[in-house]
């Protein structure tokens, strides 16, 4: 780290220090009195449940909070103090001195951009000295940056990435992908929003690594997760959010083995280590061959799909019975998401069959997406996107209220738009909108990957109830194979080809 881009306190160099820092609106405050300070090389994790508050506080430290919300303090960032109101002054320390990796990745990532070319810019024009006007240094600066590229896409076993655009690629990979390029700017202070949602386990490795390798070049860290594992891995000082404030901050091991506050422990007693577990049939792809059966929504028979000359899933045999539910679990790349979309008929198999019953509705078959911003229209409100489904299939306002109660979602969240609530209370929205259809099937396709333990448990509660009193078939993808042991029927294993 630079020394222009450090202060001291005592003999500590301190990446960021937040004082007395409140966000809010014209009608309510949104975030009270949070004070930090993160030295150089540590790291200090925020827990807390959708919608406390922890993302607003990360967009007042960039500067970068939505119109009609300002908020107060002060910052340190570096050598640089300003007023937290004085959001501006803080947009030229993007990159350089401050990196921050959002929690939806495709909001890192230019669509239009190659990923290894996207990756490769960065450390060209951010994240090395600029190169002079000469060709030649020009062109050997060039040369390093795409070096760097390489080996990081290495890293994390992304070398096929490198030619892909963001839309060709899994949730997972672009998850890594935007670490890799908000890493390679070199900024000494990162934060970094859900890094971990929707990995398996050895990819929650690789990121836990990436960050351990940061911690080691100085550079502070900032982690927004639900991810109680990850909090505990990182060690450093952890802070616990609730309706906007800290309720309780300390050690990580202190806060995450002796917690004081009934909040913290009941986050920590939701996470699915602490679940109950069932023995859960597990099938391999290949081993579900069900003769007719009258409760059969969906068969799949010697399904196999690839991109190019890449095999992807090969010889599926799977049966969805009604009222079932079957979770989809494997690593990162697998195909999972594809055959849940091979199911729907929004991909087709390169060779096999697939039949639905006849007779389903139009709507009988709904997804949950991963990324709950592709369900959703970014220019209307919650309320007009909600009201056009009431509209269009004839059902009660009441019964909207009363699903948006049980997801606990403040009735305030429905005038604003897609991008101005957190991913884990879109994530719920978009729940409600498929649950009020009461379909046949469900694709779920990493339906909890943005909420908190607390707020993930009692989600996933309600989906298992509605597939139970509606004989709804539920596919649930998950990296967690604790979920899938507490909820499903069945469990279809996919391996990497």
């Amino acid at each position: 780290m630079n020394a222009s881009s450090q202060h001291r306190t005592g003999t500590t160099a301190m990446a960021l220090e937040i004082e007395a820092l409140s966000v809010f609106s014209r009608s309510q405050t949104l975030v009270q009195d949070i004070s930090l300070q993160i030295a150089a090389g540590s790291a200090l994790t925020l827990l807390g449940e959708s919608g406390s508050g922890k993302s607003l506080l990360a967009q007042a430290v960039m500067g970068n909070l939505s119109p009609g919300l300002q908020c107060s303090g002060a910052l340190q960032i570096g050598a640089h103090r300003s007023q937290a109101a004085a959001q501006s002054s803080r947009h030229a320390l993007w990159g350089r001195e401050i990196g921050l990796l959002p929690q939806e990745p495709w909001l890192a990532l230019d669509p239009t951009m190659r990923v290894g070319q996207q990756i490769a810019e960065t450390y060209q024009l951010v994240g090395q000295p600029a190169a002079d006007s000469q060709n030649e240094t020009l062109r050997a600066t060039r040369v390093r940056a795409r070096e760097l590229t390489a080996r990081a896409l290495r890293s994390l076993g992304l070398q096929a990435a490198s030619h892909k655009y963001p839309h060709m690629i899994s949730g997972g990979m672009a998850q890594r992908i935007a670490f890799l390029a908000t890493h390679a700017a070199g900024a000494p202070l990162m934060i970094i929003d859900e890094p971990t949602k929707g990995l398996d386990h050895e990819r929650r490795a690789e990121v836990l690594q990436l960050l351990r390798t940061a911690l080691v070049d100085r550079i502070g860290l900032l982690t927004i997760t639900h991810d109680v594992w990850l909090a505990r891995a990182l060690g450093g000082q952890v802070a616990v959010m609730l309706d906007g404030r800290i309720v309780e901050q300390g050690p990580a091991e202190q806060i995450l083995s002796r917690p004081q506050h009934a909040y913290t422990r009941r986050l920590l007693a939701a996470d699915p280590a602490n679940w109950t577990q069932r023995i859960v049939p597990t099938l391999e792809a290949d081993e579900d061959r069900a003769q007719d059966d009258d409760a059969v929504i969906v068969r799949m028979q010697d399904v196999a799909k690839g991109f190019g000359a890449q095999p992807l899933l090969s010889d599926i045999n799977l049966a969805i019975r009604r009222g079932e539910f079957v979770s989809i679990t494997g690593p990162s790349g697998s195909g999972k998401t594809t055959l849940g979309n091979i199911v729907l008929g929004l991909a087709q198999p390169d060779r096999g069959r697939v039949q639905r019953r006849t007779g389903l509705a139009r709507f009988a078959m709904q997804k949950i997406y991963q990324d709950p911003t592709a369900a959703f229209a970014p220019g209307i409100t919650l309320r007009c996107a909600l009201q056009d489904l009431l509209k269009l299939h004839r059902l009660g306002r009441q019964e909207l209220q009363t699903m948006l109660e049980r997801l606990r979602l403040r009735p305030g969240l429905l005038d604003r738009l897609p991008s101005q609530v957190s991913g884990g209370e879109l994530q719920r929205f978009a729940l409600a909108r498929v649950l009020m259809l009461k379909p046949a099937l469900i694709f779920a396709d990493e339906p909890t990957s943005r909420l908190d333990p607390i707020t993930q448990q009692e989600t996933l509660q309600l989906l298992k109830e509605h597939a139970q009193a509606n004989e709804c078939a539920v596919l649930l993808v998950t990296h967690d194979r604790r979920i899938a042991g507490h909820l499903a029927d069945r469990e279809l294993a996919l391996h990497l080809n």
